[in-house]
């Protein structure tokens, strides 16, 4: 478990091999209640190869001085992003 936000990752190994791929992390929000954007990469498990860059923002909650996953909002790929990006730029 992490101890601080900066430690927070979603680069996961098994067996020496990397499953997902964390290429970027931007912290929103830190405190009691954390919220961490990444940018990551998932690797087919069947050709081995990484797949096309992902985006999940997730949101944390330190407890007894470690940081647990509350929940998370996954973005499936670009397009989905750029209509994520577009209506909060209509937004806002």
């Amino acid at each position: 478990m992490a101890q601080t936000v900066d430690e927070l990752t979603v680069q996961y190994e098994e067996d020496g091999n990397v499953l997902v791929q964390e290429t970027a992390k931007e912290v929103l929000t830190k405190g009691t209640w954390a919220t961490v954007m990444f940018r990551y990469r998932d690797r087919d498990r069947k050709t081995g190869e990484l797949g096309p860059e992902k985006v999940t923002i997730r949101r944390y909650k330190k407890v007894g001085g470690a940081y647990r996953a509350q929940s998370k909002f996954n973005i499936s790929g670009e397009k989905q992003a750029k209509e994520v990006a577009a209506v909060l730029t209509k937004w806002f």
